[in-house]
C-alpha cells in the first residue's frame, strides 16, 4: 500500500508570484503535487500560463523540457506537443481574473522516480479548469505528459505564475507529497 507523506503544504495568505520547495529528500519513490490555484491577471480568455521548473540544487530554466498534451476546451478536443527546447515546462493553464469569480484550477502533477539518476524525468499532469461559462477557453480539462531531459535527481520544484507580473492569488494552495510503496 502506498504511503503519502506531506513534504510541504502552503496556502497563500497573500498573492505570490511562485511556490517553491527546495532540499527535497531523495528517500521517496515518487513525488505528487496537488494544488488549487488562480492567477490575478486578466486576459483575452480565462486561462493563463503557469511554468514548472525543477532542478538538482538550482532550478533549470533552460530549454530542457518537452511536452505533449490533450485538451478539451469547451467541447473542442485538440492535441499538441513541443519538442525539447521549451524554457520550463510551459503552458500549464490556470484560471485567471477573467474566469468566473472565485474559481480555482485543480491540478495534480505526478513525478515518478524523481531521485533516479539513470533516466530522464517524467511528469504527468491532470488539470480541471472550472468556469460557469460556455465561452471557449473559459473552462477545460487537460492531460499532459512532460519530460525533463536530465538524469539529475530532482530536489527542487518551482511553480511560477508566468504571465507578466502576475501572481497566484490569496488562498491558492499547494501540497507536495513524497510517495513510497507505489
Amino acid at each position: 500500500m502506498a504511503a503519502f507523506t506531506v513534504i510541504d503544504h502552503t496556502e497563500l495568505g497573500s498573492a505570490a508570484s511562485s511556490w517553491d520547495v527546495s532540499s527535497i529528500a531523495s528517500s521517496y519513490d515518487h513525488l505528487l503535487i496537488k494544488a488549487s490555484a488562480r492567477v490575478d491577471v486578466a486576459g483575452a480568455n480565462a486561462l493563463s500560463n503557469m511554468t514548472v521548473f525543477v532542478g538538482d540544487g538550482s532550478l533549470d530554466t533552460g530549454t530542457n523540457y518537452s511536452s505533449t498534451w490533450l485538451v478539451n476546451y469547451s467541447g473542442s478536443v485538440e492535441s499538441t506537443s513541443t519538442g525539447t527546447g521549451s524554457a520550463g515546462s510551459l503552458y500549464h493553464k490556470v484560471n485567471n481574473a477573467t474566469s468566473t469569480a472565485d474559481t480555482f484550477t485543480s491540478f495534480s502533477i505526478w513525478i515518478p522516480n524523481y531521485a533516479n539518476t539513470a533516466n530522464y524525468k517524467q511528469f504527468f499532469t491532470a488539470t480541471a479548469l472550472e468556469g460557469a461559462s460556455t465561452t471557449a477557453y473559459y473552462y477545460a480539462d487537460i492531460l499532459r505528459a512532460d519530460l525533463w531531459t536530465s538524469t539529475a535527481a530532482i530536489d527542487e520544484i518551482q511553480l511560477l505564475s508566468a504571465v507578466g507580473s502576475s501572481n497566484f492569488v490569496q488562498y491558492s494552495t499547494f501540497t507536495l507529497y513524497g510517495v513510497t510503496g507505489a
